[in-house]
């Protein structure tokens, strides 16, 4: 067997893992993020200032926020199931300190500071859980997409063969859920009234560039004869093509519908597509080819999973922008998104509910599919994630009325409340605008050039399967080079944002 189709071999014929380790593996990025806000409030508390060396801030983020998630998917994965633990204790760790510390005459009683965090004015325009949510996505998508090649990356996280819930298989859809939710028909005010197509117009012009990548992926992929999983995407088709045809293909059909509907248009494509999956011979031209052997002749047979599965991301995209309209509604007041946790976790609820139904009488979880089943389980897994986020985000803001005048990069800002005089306003110091703190945060770095990230992880992944035969790599040696991908990918985007440069012109 040739190195490339060993490493292929390495990729395929798997199965998945279990939706409880997906789901603790999905609490870890939270937690991360937490811990590293906790930080940042004792450092404040203890010195008087926020960090400001862009060094430290910057070791500081990746140690807390990338290194953590690179160790759990490789040599710590055996013991993943304590991990949260161990971080939330720590967690709990250095709230508790820095509640130790508060100055003496600053103290006033718990339930007061309850009170207070309930009726705390949040900045109304910024939701920092969707930046999160997003940089986070990028970011395990990048690990994921390398580590993968190595032996100490679990097997059961990687893309399942055809049924099945590898951690990867979620990573793709989350993509398509992540980009829906800051879609123009999702930021457009409802108020600005504009020509109904100018929204098709505008996305027809942004997405060249995913078509470019996606050729420029294909030409270099075949042109080295670099190892691909044809069962995937097919032989030429990849995501960047997906990518850009969903996009285009939602906002035509937001174009024709209105957008508060869109649950609806998702709904029905869900369902359609999954009727006629389990009514018709698609199902096993999808997985068999139109002779039943697996043929890859003809451009519909060589890429027919991902042409198929486009109805399945469209879905995706659509129940996403439904999502992304119920997020950015003016909620100011931490009680308004407590309630709006709530809803959140109700439809949670109903989306699991609705997953065992369709696990047992539609068809598991396919993402080669990407059927009904794999639909609602990526909506689910992505609400669960954001949910976690906007939680993380509140016990920083909580623990800011603790300490105040203290900042953390990438969380909520306290505002004063709507006709409140300056005597009678909240005694919390507001924080300025991530772009313009004291110190460059990594979040917004990644968040500045997302597209860039993406595309550089790509370049460095092709770069190190052709250097390195990672299948025989030990331990040791894999972290390291995990740990420099990242760093370097990281670090460029770093420089990028300090010095205000974002490469999009389109």
């Amino acid at each position: 067997m040739s190195h490339k189709h060993l490493k292929e071999a390495f990729i395929s014929n798997l199965n998945g893992t279990s939706l409880l380790e997906i789901s603790l593996g999905l609490s870890l990025a939270p937690l991360c993020l937490l811990c590293r806000g906790l930080l940042l409030i004792l450092y404040y508390l203890h010195y008087g200032k926020p960090l400001s060396s862009r060094t430290y801030s910057l070791l500081l983020d990746f140690l807390v926020l990338v290194s953590p998630l690179l160790f759990c998917c490789t040599v710590l994965s055996p013991i993943l199931f304590f991990m949260p633990t161990i971080i939330a204790a720590f967690c709990a760790g250095v709230f508790s300190k820095i509640q130790s510390q508060r100055k003496h005459e600053t103290r006033v009683p718990f339930r007061q500071i309850v009170k207070e965090f309930q009726e705390t004015y949040l900045e109304p325009e910024y939701i920092p859980a969707i930046t999160v949510f997003r940089v986070y996505v990028n970011v395990l998508t990048s690990i994921s997409i390398l580590a993968v090649d190595f032996p100490q990356y679990p097997r059961r996280y990687a893309k399942a063969e055809t049924y099945g819930t590898g951690v990867m298989d979620l990573g793709v859809g989350a993509f398509i859920f992540g980009n829906a939710l800051v879609c123009p028909e999702v930021r457009q005010k409802s108020c600005v009234t504009q020509p109904k197509f100018s929204n098709l117009t505008r996305q027809f012009f942004s997405t060249w560039p995913l078509v470019f990548l996606g050729v420029g992926r294909l030409l270099s992929v075949k042109s080295v004869e670099y190892h691909e999983h044809t069962s995937e995407y097919g032989v030429h088709w990849n995501f960047f093509f997906t990518l850009a045809i969903v996009r285009l293909a939602a906002s035509l059909l937001l174009a024709i519908f209105q957008k508060n509907n869109s649950w609806i248009v998702a709904v029905s494509l869900a369902v359609l597509y999954q009727l006629i999956l389990n009514t018709t011979s698609l199902k096993m031209f999808i997985l068999q080819g139109s002779n039943g052997k697996d043929t890859r002749v003809g451009f519909l047979n060589a890429n027919r999973e991902g042409l198929l599965s486009l109805f399945g991301y469209l879905a995706i995209y659509m129940a996403s922008v439904q999502v992304g309209l119920c997020l950015l509604r003016v909620r100011s007041s931490v009680r308004g998104w407590i309630k709006a946790v709530c809803f959140l976790l109700l439809t949670v609820v109903v989306l699991f509910l609705c997953l065992h139904v369709a696990q047992a009488y539609a068809d598991p979880v396919s993402r080669r599919m990407a059927n009904l089943s794999y639909c609602i389980w990526v909506i689910a897994y992505c609400l669960t994630f954001f949910i976690c986020f906007v939680v993380t985000d509140l016990t920083l803001v909580f623990t800011k009325l603790l300490v105040k005048g203290s900042s953390v990069p990438c969380c909520w800002n306290i505002v004063k409340p709507p006709g409140t005089s300056k005597k009678h306003a909240t005694q919390a110091v507001p924080i300025t605008r991530e772009g313009k703190l004291p110190h460059t945060c990594l979040i917004s770095a990644i968040n500045k050039n997302q597209l860039l990230f993406f595309l550089l992880a790509n370049v460095m992944t092709g770069a190190v399967n052709i250097l390195i035969d990672t299948i025989h790599c030990k331990a040791a040696f894999t972290l390291c080079i995990l740990h420099l991908y990242m760093f370097f990918n990281c670090l460029i985007m770093y420089i990028l944002h300090a010095k205000n440069i974002v490469l999009k012109f389109w």
